[in-house]
């Protein structure tokens, strides 16, 4: 069974809701040591003090914040917890919008709220959620950041996305991307429409697979048998000029 990583309080209103905050994902990522290629040796990364120039012991070790060149203002843990005030513990919901007001873009991790003492007061913000369509949004800190969160009801328990905030989110305007010269005409848009409609499917998580994870261990387990390694060739697809010829050709497809 997961373990929660935040025990706390939602608040909205007067109403107080203990709850337990547990991982909704887990990376399935294939991870890579680094390792020395004359022996193949694991490569160790240590902690050196860079005036003694020596390996300094975990314990020894404190957060500094670098307040002018090799200058540091050092904090202790307690003292960095106290600067989040009753957020550590608390996540204040400040208003409520509609989740479909939300664009995508903000949406950092998830996460699944479960309940913690008070089985009621979380039934009851569930349901107020699940039938409203809303989301409450509020700000929490977690891991030594205060994060922005959007909570809402998902299937039968609640579930917290971390958000990013506006500041965060680069602006098209900022992007050096060409713009197009010429807007797609009526016929080319239909035609697109088109494509899109016979591809229209129900959304099933589970029909898709990440294919590169499973081509990098089966490559991993054919060099490990000591297998010989075709590494092919990488290309993109050709851009043809004619934009309708494309279109025509995958709705007939």
């Amino acid at each position: 069974m997961p373990r929660s990583i935040w025990n706390g309080t939602i608040t909205f209103g007067m109403v107080n809701v203990p709850v337990k905050l547990y991982s909704a994902t887990e990376s399935k990522t294939v991870h890579f040591h680094e390792v020395h290629v004359r022996d193949g040796s694991r490569i160790e990364h240590r902690r050196v003090c860079s005036k003694e120039d020596k390996e300094v012991p975990y314990d020894d070790i404190v957060k500094g914040y670098e307040v002018s060149p090799g200058k540091y203002v050092v904090l202790e843990s307690d003292e960095v917890k106290a600067a989040a005030g009753d957020r550590g513990k608390v996540l204040h919901i400040e208003e409520f919008v509609e989740v479909s007001d939300i664009d995508t873009v903000f949406f950092e991790k998830t996460y699944f709220v479960g309940s913690r003492d008070d089985e009621d007061a979380y039934r009851l913000l569930h349901e107020a959620l699940r039938r409203s369509g809303r989301a409450g949004i509020g700000r929490f800190t977690f891991h030594d950041r205060e994060y922005l969160v959007a909570v809402r009801a998902l299937d039968d328990v609640l579930a917290l996305h971390t958000m990013r905030y506006a500041d965060e989110v680069v602006g098209d305007d900022d992007l050096d991307v060409d713009r197009p010269s010429r807007k797609p005409s009526k016929q080319e848009v239909q035609m697109a429409a088109r494509l899109i409609e016979s591809l229209q499917r129900d959304f099933d998580p589970a029909e898709f697979e990440d294919t590169y994870r499973e081509a990098v261990l089966d490559l991993i387990k054919r060099k490990a048998a000591g297998k010989e390694i075709d590494l092919g060739a990488q290309e993109e697809p050709e851009h043809g000029d004619d934009l309708m010829a494309a279109l025509e050709a995958s709705v007939g497809s």
